[in-house]
């Protein structure tokens, strides 16, 4: 994946594989929307983000980075930041 992808595409991509894999409706995925409280995303579900996380940027993003997402748009910081990385 090019480095050069903009929060908003990550965002946009946040969007299609929320919609698809946890069947969460795309509106509401919004850069301040919790994921846990909000999205109902629980542990498994972060893990299976992870793997696609992991898929989208070519490389694994740390646990420990991912422990400090909050938000939807923590993990689009976090992607952005990581993609600028490489």
């Amino acid at each position: 994946m090019p480095s050069t992808m903009s929060k908003e595409e990550i965002l946009g991509w946040m969007r299609n594989v929320l919609q698809e894999q946890f069947e969460i409706p795309a509106e509401r995925v919004t850069p301040e929307a919790l994921l846990y409280q909000d999205l109902d995303i629980d542990s498994i579900d972060a893990v299976d983000l992870l793997i696609k996380l992991k898929q989208l940027t070519g490389r694994p993003i740390s646990p420990e980075v991912f422990k400090q997402v909050r938000t939807v748009g923590d993990v689009v910081d976090a992607v952005h930041a990581h993609l600028q990385e490489s």
